[in-house]
């Protein structure tokens, strides 16, 4: 009997180390998820502690302006889900793409290093503008101006039937 105590004891202990390795909070997907719903969020506190020294200057400087906005604004950030699709790890660097509920076509690029035993989101402005990566959208074409606005066709007949020429 005490034999059978003894092998379910362990059997325990093994589970739950097994299930405690399997929860890694400091694997790169977790910091990510972690990180990427903290600044959606908007709880920049959180963020900072999983962020690199840049990063959280970054967070900062964002910071100063959420209290500008509405809290109708702020309800709706909170409202953002967000999906990580892939996590590539070479070395002390992982690269995570991810979207969120508000634009789920559209895959984003989250950059992590590991410093010491943790990972560490590095964010810059940069990772999210497409001005700063060359894509910028597609400008209008600007309207000609060379005719005059009030130019009218002589060629087409006028209201009483008969031709301008």
């Amino acid at each position: 009997m005490q034999m059978k105590k003894s092998l379910s004891f362990i059997t325990l202990i093994m589970l739950m180390l097994a299930l405690a390795s399997g929860c890694n909070k400091n694997s790169p997907k977790q910091v990510a998820t972690t990180w990427l719903n903290s600044f959606y969020h908007m709880d920049y506190e959180a963020a900072k502690k999983l962020s690199t020294d840049d990063t959280r200057n970054f967070i900062s400087l964002i910071q100063q302006f959420s209290p500008h906005l509405s809290d109708s604004e702020k309800m709706e950030m909170k409202k953002t889900v967000i999906t990580v699709k892939d996590v590539k790890v070479e070395g002390n660097n992982a690269a995570v793409i991810y979207n969120t509920s508000e634009m789920p076509q559209k895959d984003q690029p989250l950059t992590l290093i590991k410093q010491g035993d943790k990972w560490l989101v590095e964010f810059s402005k940069s990772d999210h503008l497409d001005e700063a990566n060359g894509n910028a959208p597609p400008q209008e074409p600007e309207a000609d101006t060379t005719a005059p606005a009030n130019s009218v066709d002589d060629s087409l007949p006028d209201s009483s039937g008969s031709s301008s020429k």
